[in-house]
């Protein structure tokens, strides 16, 4: 399969010249699935006592041949968690009449006869209306496979594979990560199956846009020095005890034009957020998802600092609330605002029905002031 490179441009949010961009190399196709549970305590693994070498365990069980071990935070060795979790990554190609590429995906549910598989929306997009999607496990074993929903606004796709009893990931809580925690990057860069790096997370809530206008993704990212690369698009990013916290998604690059490759500033969804969209696209008869409304519209001229609210949705979350038309978002949630995309990516980072706290500066006085929104509901394009 050819790579592409490039899918889309992310407009970069610092005074640098530095861009972003989905890393996927793919396009698309359609889906359904059946669901199992995943193990959410620590990677569960079996040491062979005469090869050493270690294999996957769902339950924790070994046979009598081989010892368990449990991986935890306190041990982090990055070739047992690698052995252990790669099985669960995949390779994804897509073929359409838009072209072709790869990227990687993740197994989340499964059952004896069918597997849902998770990636990134812009990897498979381009095959959404007809084309293929082949799915490539790390045993070399390739099988089809269909989507059964999307996400455009959060980037995230379910496909289904109709191949059962496969090792799912343990899933992690990106809300208790912190700056410098070790991490494991899983994917297929450039189409290169289970190719393992390994970093720290160096920062929390970037705010990472891309698309075009209507049909914008927004990330409230989770950023690594961890080497991801164009193909690693829908791969796994994994904590120290071997569990998904987060699904690699974009990279930054210094150039105006296609992606670079690493360097050293890779982005991905956190999977609490990425996991509420999964859930629903699974769950729903339609196989859809939503999005929280806080019912603004925002001045795209202002140069200011924080968010400018032009306009009000009457009857919305915001004008329930009482803010006025002119205030200025400074802060959401405690996470300091500095444009109108930091403020759509925070937003749109909680669930719908959420309370979160809104500090502005009141168009009146220039006074501050705090508010309490409850968010609504809507759906979710894809």
């Amino acid at each position: 399969m050819s790579v592409q490179a490039v899918t889309k441009k992310i407009a970069s949010h610092t005074s640098s010249k530095i861009g972003a961009a989905f890393i996927a190399g793919a396009l698309i196709a359609g889906g359904v699935a059946t669901a199992a549970t995943n193990n959410s305590a620590g990677t569960n693994a079996c040491i062979d006592s005469k090869t050493k070498v270690m294999y996957y365990s769902a339950d924790g069980t070994c046979t009598k041949n081989r010892t368990p071990i449990q991986i935890t935070s306190n041990n982090f060795d990055v070739k047992n968690i690698a052995a252990t979790v790669t099985p669960s990554v995949v390779s994804i190609a897509v073929v359409s009449s838009l072209g072709s590429g790869t990227g990687s995906g993740w197994v989340y549910q499964t059952n004896s006869g069918s597997s849902y598989i998770i990636t990134n929306n812009h990897v498979i997009e381009g095959a959404a209306l007809s084309g293929t999607i082949t799915v490539e496990f790390s045993s070399g074993e390739q099988v089809s496979a269909k989507i059964i929903g999307r996400d455009i606004a959060y980037d995230i796709a379910v496909l289904q594979v109709e191949k059962g009893s496969l090792p799912v990931l343990s899933i992690g809580n990106s809300s208790q990560i912190s700056v410098g925690d070790p991490v494991i990057a899983i994917g297929s860069p450039l189409g290169l199956a289970s190719t393992v790096t390994s970093g720290i997370v160096s920062a929390l809530n970037r705010p990472v846009s891309a698309g075009t206008v209507g049909a914008e993704s927004f990330v409230n990212a989770i950023q690594t020095d961890a080497a991801i690369n164009p193909g690693n698009s829908g791969g796994a990013l994994i904590d120290s005890q071997g569990r998904i916290i987060g699904v690699n998604s974009a990279i930054a690059t210094l150039t105006n034009g296609s992606a670079s490759g690493s360097i050293g500033l890779g982005f991905a969804i956190p999977i609490n957020e990425a996991k509420r969209v999964i859930d629903e696209i699974i769950s729903t008869p339609t196989h859809t998802s939503t999005r929280p409304v806080m019912g603004v519209y925002f001045d795209s001229t202002f140069t200011g600092i924080g968010a400018k609210i032009l306009k009000l949705s009457p009857g919305e979350a915001a004008d329930k609330a009482g803010i006025p038309v002119g205030a200025v978002i400074r802060s959401i949630g405690g996470v300091k605002i500095v444009d109108q995309v930091s403020a759509i990516v925070r937003i749109r980072s909680y669930a719908p029905g959420s309370t979160i706290s809104v500090v502005v500066e009141l168009p009146s006085s220039g006074g501050s002031k705090t508010y309490s929104i409850k968010l609504g509901s809507t759906a979710s394009n894809g």
